[in-house]
């Protein structure tokens, strides 16, 4: 009998019937114990108990008191349940595409003694190819002539994987699904860009810090995981970033499944000067799992392990790191380095990475522009703000520039998107991140108000805008863009 938990911040300790089962540090990542020789028959006892300092020297991102902007959380922010597995069972699949050779390889960590795994890989209901290898190898199995995941064709193939003993006897088996999808780096037209399926695909998108009024950290149901996503689409654009937050894996399923990019951040540490010989093998320790976890996702195209320098140390080497640690994706090695913190010394640019990521409010200003081995990215821009009575968080309101009506707002959005352009096919802008899906807190300068119930724009002239930019030619006025 294993015991799930999806996510608690941060220190945590959990008792069964009076022992202890397990203890766990960290507040993004999923984690499990074996209960089973804790549990008897009849009514028994589970105990919680979580610390959380928020004093910075843990990723926390915008969650800390000394640097955090909104409400902080603590404890259990993620869903808890039991699953009954048998003796031998398949723990987890690290599930990889391969365009190349039309394949997709998989391998299943396995706890107790099985002889093999059979792997089926179907779409409608039927199967297409199937191969069965030793429990501990990584098998190899074809994809024929793949249908290949994108935004505006996120199609997925169902992923059945068996485990079995020596005389064939069924152990487990398991279910999940993959996109065929690869993501590089690639010249065009004189210009490094980032591809998707060896195309370029101009990634456009909010960013997404994940807050919610009445559950902080935690979403009210998966329809509310589902809508933010879905409003994403509906807007035109075919990219989020998850700022400073790691989402449940239901949130990363819905952007598999509706077809979005992902750039995932890791939520920074504020103070990783403070014991480095802890706090930085800790935050280290928790990206990497960070990465494992959500290894299968073929939404994620994109890692950014420091944003604006907050906290960053050894840019270089945690950029590369990460690209060693999953080659699959790209690395934005320090998002919006353009931006120093006045609370301790700034790294700065990386120069390594596959992105030269600057910030620009309100922008689009003159983002960098790409390098012989880095795509250009303006990883912030926007933040245009406009007040809604009575859908606002107690407060001072704030934004990088304010509107008054909602026509006004979607004018300057409309203005703002116009630039994009020349950007992209002059100076090779290779991705851009507006600020951001929703309001969140005192912060006014969202899509939509904080409680989801207010478009602060006129949604059909925003999708237009954004739609405008894979149709227009030639070049506008430059002082269109100041």
């Amino acid at each position: 009998m294993l015991l799930h938990f999806g996510a608690v911040a941060c220190q945590s300790a959990i008792f069964v019937n009076g022992h202890l089962a397990g203890k766990h540090d960290g507040r993004w990542e999923a984690f499990e114990f074996d209960v089973t020789d804790l549990l008897h028959p009849g009514r028994n006892e589970l105990i919680v108990g979580s610390k959380d300092t928020h004093d910075g020297h843990q990723s926390c991102g915008k969650s800390c008191v000394t640097h955090g902007d909104y409400t902080f959380t603590s404890g259990i922010w993620q869903t808890v349940w039991l699953e009954p597995v048998p003796p031998a069972y398949i723990q987890s699949l690290a599930i990889t595409p391969d365009l190349i050779r039309s394949t997709v390889k998989v391998g299943a960590e396995v706890d107790g003694d099985a002889d093999q795994i059979q792997v089926f890989v179907t779409a409608g209901g039927k199967v297409l190819s199937h191969v069965s290898g030793g429990s501990k190898s990584q098998l190899e199995i074809p994809v024929p002539n793949p249908r290949l995941w994108s935004p505006s064709d996120p199609f997925l193939y169902d992923l059945e994987v068996q485990l079995t003993d020596r005389q064939g006897k069924l152990l487990d088996d398991v279910k999940s699904y993959f996109g065929m999808r690869s993501v590089s780096l690639g010249m065009i037209d004189g210009k490094l860009r980032p591809l998707l399926n060896g195309k370029f695909v101009f990634p456009m998108g909010p960013l997404d810090q994940g807050y919610w009024p009445d559950g902080i950290y935690t979403a009210p149901t998966d329809e509310a995981l589902k809508f933010d996503l879905e409003t994403v689409k509906r807007l035109g654009f075919n990219l989020v970033r998850k700022h400073a937050k790691v989402e449940p894996q239901r949130w990363y399923y819905w952007a598999d499944r509706l077809g979005l990019f992902v750039w995932q951040d890791m939520p920074s540490m504020w103070y990783p000067d403070d014991q480095p010989e802890r706090t930085r093998k800790q935050f280290e320790q928790e990206w990497q799992t960070i990465i494992e976890q959500h290894h299968n996702s073929p939404a994620i195209v994109t890692w950014v392990p420091f944003n604006e320098n907050w906290g960053a140390y050894d840019v270089a080497r945690i950029a590369a790191w990460t690209k060693a640690m999953d080659p699959t994706r790209l690395v934005d090695g320090n998002s919006g380095y353009n931006n120093a913190p006045n609370y301790r010394k700034s790294p700065g640019d990386p120069g390594n990475g596959d992105f030269d990521d600057m910030h620009i409010y309100v922008g689009p200003g003159n983002p960098p522009q790409p390098s012989a081995t880095r795509a250009s990215a303006l990883g912030e821009y926007g933040g245009v703000g406009l007040l809604v009575p009575g859908h606002m968080w107690p407060g001072k309101p704030h934004a990088y520039e304010m509107q008054p009506t909602p026509d006004a707002l979607t004018k300057r959005f409309e203005k703002i998107q116009s630039c994009f352009l020349p950007l992209i096919e002059n100076k090779g802008l290779g991705a851009a991140v507006y600020t951001q899906i929703t309001d969140v807190e005192e912060e006014v300068n969202g899509f939509m108000t904080y409680d989801r119930k207010v478009e602060k724009m006129d949604f059909q002239r925003v999708r237009g805008a954004n739609e405008a930019l894979s149709t227009m030619t030639g070049g506008l006025p430059d002082d269109l863009c100041q």
